[in-house]
Parts: structure tokens; C-alpha cells; sequence
């Protein structure tokens, strides 16, 4: 465990060696736990510890990084990076420039719910089986996939202009996943839970389960959607989706500093929906899998608003981004572990509830889908193609038929401005997995969105 009243000392010694025009180091003891049962067997428990950390330099425009696993090596690696940031200076030779924030000196630990330590791994080994026991007793559900994993950190971060806090974290995920089959058919459906604060989610899971395998097994007996345009209505799940994935990494200013055509695209001000539409980033929702208190440049998080009343009005920065735009810091400089630097990333993506009730909604859709849950997707620059997990079609104003392989597709910009209604009933998606950009993945994110409808949105489907 790092101690952080004997790493003060220890680290600022290291950084007044620094002769460059930023310096910063950043420590980290990490216990990793995964438990995995695949199919009727336990096929993975493995306990990590990752401690080591990093140091990242820059001086005139030029940056230097250095990663290391023992703290003997620090001073080396600082040397080393100052090194590498003043040879890469030479080339770029500009202004070095990092956006002004507060010096902070902070000692944070959450409050906790129920932290890993305080539950024994064959108790968590016994609830998780439980669990796959459950879903492996239901009829054409011949294969089951729980995952579990936990990361307990302790993460101290130094600079050298005075700034230096330690705080405790963690991240918590897992995912009971059913795999139905039935003749030439196969659905997977899942339940998914995760959180910062506390792994008390998954305890008590047995009647979500029940009803994910109950869908399961009708949803092998249903037809898959019809391909075409429909007005849709999304759940609260897929709504996060999209806004992280379609919308969210468009508001990312690193990425955006060095694409003039999206940044041209993405020019504040723009009118991207109807005024209904409202959207933030934010690290303050500590039960969710994207809650923090500092970044990994030591920065306060606080809530980015990104489009307000239909209007993009910001987006995501690190201090060089933000110095880079001319904008404001976000606290959203985030890396996976200490063997990365930070980049800019999302934490939690969140739609502001609307005033509609889901029956609102629905109520004058003639023909149009319901679409629940998320299978995944992908996105090209401003095109974006994603899988519910199922859905229901909309006949006449009510939820008729379930149906799957429903698919999502379209332009993020077209689709922002197509969405007429906005639910009053926000929820939060956390599961496994996690965020990929920059390949330091899966770094945890999340959101809090509601239903949202959508007119004329192409619907991937059978032919």
C-alpha cells in the first residue's frame, strides 16, 4: 500500500530535479480480482497487483513519458522523461501551454458501501454460481457466461506546481450473460451491474435473472424486426449508448484539436437538436462505474455541459486541450493505469430527464419499435450502426410483438435533430466492459440518461 504522507517528501525531491517547464508523477498499487464461469465450469480466478507509476514531462511543446515498477527508479525515470520531453522540445520548439487550475493538496476515500475486502472470495465465488446455476436450469439455455472483476487503487499524483492528492478508488463490474438457442436460432441477453463505491449491487440478482431467461426463451420463439424507417423509442440503456459512443467522443478536445474537419463540425454554437435536448459529462455520480473526485492530472472533476437547450455549448478538455481550444478544463485527463499516459475521456455521459412520460411516447406511433438494452456497435467518424439487445414493435399507440436482431443506424448529427421527445425517467447504465479509445481499454464510463424518441431512424432488421 502507498503511503501518502511518506510519498510526499520522496516525490517533490524527485520533482525539483525537473528542469523542465511541467513535470508530474503519478504512483498507483492496484489489486485486481476476476472470476469468470464459463459454461457449467469456474474457469478463471485471478488475483493481480499492479503498483508502480509513471512520470510525464514537457518542455517547449515537447513531451516525454516514462513508465516504471519499482519507486527506487523514480528519479531515474523523471530524469529520463525530462529527457525525452526537452529532445522532442528541439522539434517542436512552441510555447509550452497547459491551462491554469488550482493547486490541490487532498487525501479522498469514498464512502463506502460494501467495500471488496469486506466480503471473502469463496462467498463471491458462491453467489456468482448461484448465479449460473439459475440460468443453466432453464430450458434452451444450454451455455452461460458470469464475469466478475474488481479493481481496489490507491493512486497518489505529484506535479511541480504544488499540486499533489492520493485518493482511494474502485471499480466494480459484472455480467450474468444466458445464451439461448433453439434450432437455428441463438439470442444472448444480460444482466449488468457496476459501481465506484461498493459491490453491493451484486448481491440479490436472482429475480432480474429470472426475468432476463424468460425473455430469453420467448425471444427464440420471436421474428426478427423488419428493416426500415421507423420512429423509435430508446430505453434508457441504448440512449447511453449513443451519446457516449455517437455523440460523446466528438466532444473529446484532444481528438478534436487535431481534426480540423470534426472540429469544424463540432463548432460551438451549432444548433445540433430542439431545445428539449440537454447533455452533460460528469464525474459525480459515485454509484456509477464513471464516478471520480480528481483526474489523472490532478484536476477537480466537475460537470461539463456539452449541449444546452439544443445548442453545443462545450466539451471534454485536459489541461493542454483546454490551452490548445481555448477553452475550459473539464477534469476529464483519464488513463487506464500508471504504464499510460492520460487522455481526454468520458466519465459519465448523461441526457437530462425530459417532461414525457413513456406513454406519451408511444401513444401516437402508428408503426415504430421500442428498442431496449445494448449488443453492441460501432461508430465511423459521424456515422454510427448499434445492436439493441431486443426490442418491441409500436402498432397503433401500444407495444405489440417482441422482437430481435434489432439494429440502429444513421448519422449523429441527423439523429440528434430527430429526437422530439425526451423521457422524465433517467437511469443509469453500468456493466462490464468499458471505454477502448486510445487502445487503453476498458477504462470505465458510464451515463444517465432516459427514454428518448427518435423519428425516422433506420432500423437494421431481416429484409
Amino acid at each position: 500500500m502507498i503511503k501518502f504522507e511518506e510519498m510526499k517528501q520522496q516525490i517533490r525531491s524527485a520533482l525539483e530535479k525537473a528542469d523542465v517547464d511541467y513535470c508530474e508523477v503519478r504512483l498507483e498499487d492496484s489489486h485486481d480480482l476476476t472470476i469468470v464461469f464459463q459454461g457449467t465450469a469456474l474457469e478463471t480466478v485471478r488475483k493481480n497487483n499492479l503498483y508502480g507509476g509513471n512520470v510525464r514531462a514537457l518542455h517547449k511543446g515537447g513531451w516525454g513519458f516514462a513508465s516504471f515498477n519499482n519507486l527506487e527508479e523514480l528519479e531515474a525515470n523523471l530524469l529520463q522523461a525530462c529527457e525525452q520531453a526537452k529532445a522532442a522540445g528541439k522539434v517542436v520548439n512552441t510555447e509550452s501551454k497547459l491551462a491554469e487550475v488550482p493547486v490541490v493538496e487532498a487525501d479522498f476515500c469514498p464512502e463506502w458501501t460494501l467495500h471488496p475486502r469486506n466480503v471473502s472470495l469463496d462467498e463471491k465465488i458462491r453467489i456468482l454460481g448461484d448465479y449460473q446455476k439459475l440460468v443453466l436450469s432453464y430450458e434452451n439455455i444450454p451455455a452461460c457466461t458470469v464475469m466478475y472483476q474488481e479493481r481496489a487503487t490507491t493512486l497518489i499524483f505529484a506535479n511541480s506546481e504544488g499540486t499533489c492528492t492520493r485518493q482511494e478508488k474502485l471499480d466494480f463490474s459484472a455480467g450474468i450473460m444466458a445464451n439461448g438457442r433453439k434450432g437455428d436460432v441463438s439470442v444472448r441477453q444480460m444482466v449488468g451491474v457496476g459501481s465506484s463505491i461498493g459491490i453491493d449491487e451484486i448481491m440479490g440478482l436472482d429475480e432480474k435473472i429470472k426475468v432476463m431467461c424468460e425473455r430469453t426463451q420467448k425471444l427464440l420463439e420471436a421474428d426478427s424486426i423488419q428493416a426500415g424507417v421507423y420512429t423509435a423509442v430508446c430505453d434508457p440503456s441504448l440512449t447511453g449508448l449513443f451519446v457516449h459512443e455517437a455523440f460523446g467522443h466528438l466532444s473529446e478536445g484532444d481528438s478534436l484539436s487535431k481534426d480540423p474537419e470534426f472540429l469544424k463540425a463540432m463548432t460551438l454554437g451549432r444548433v445540433l437538436g430542439r431545445p428539449i435536448l440537454n447533455i452533460y459529462d460528469t464525474g459525480d455520480i459515485m454509484t456509477s462505474r464513471g464516478g471520480m473526485v480528481y483526474d489523472d492530472e490532478g484536476v477537480a472533476c466537475r460537470r461539463a455541459e456539452l449541449v444546452k437547450e439544443g445548442v453545443l455549448v462545450g466539451r471534454l478538455n485536459s489541461r493542454w486541450s483546454a490551452a490548445k481550444l481555448g477553452e475550459e478544463v473539464t477534469g476529464s485527463a483519464r488513463a487506464l493505469n500508471y504504464i499510460h499516459p492520460p487522455i481526454v475521456r468520458m466519465r459519465s455521459t448523461c441526457i437530462e430527464s425530459g417532461d414525457s412520460t413513456f406513454e406519451d411516447m408511444i401513444k401516437d406511433i402508428k408503426l415504430g419499435v421500442y428498442a431496449i438494452g445494448t449488443g453492441g456497435g460501432e461508430t465511423n467518424g459521424e456515422m454510427f450502426n448499434f445492436a439493441a439487445s431486443y426490442g418491441y414493435m409500436i402498432r397503433d399507440g401500444k407495444l405489440a410483438e417482441l422482437v430481435r436482431d434489432v439494429k440502429l443506424q444513421g448519422n449523429v448529427f441527423t439523429t440528434m435533430e430527430n429526437i422530439d421527445m425526451i423521457g422524465n425517467d433517467a437511469g443509469d447504465k453500468d456493466g462490464p466492459g468499458g471505454c477502448g479509445k486510445g487502445e487503453q481499454a476498458p477504462l470505465p464510463t458510464s451515463g444517465r440518461c432516459p427514454h428518448v424518441r427518435i423519428q425516422n431512424l433506420i432500423v437494421g432488421g431481416v429484409r
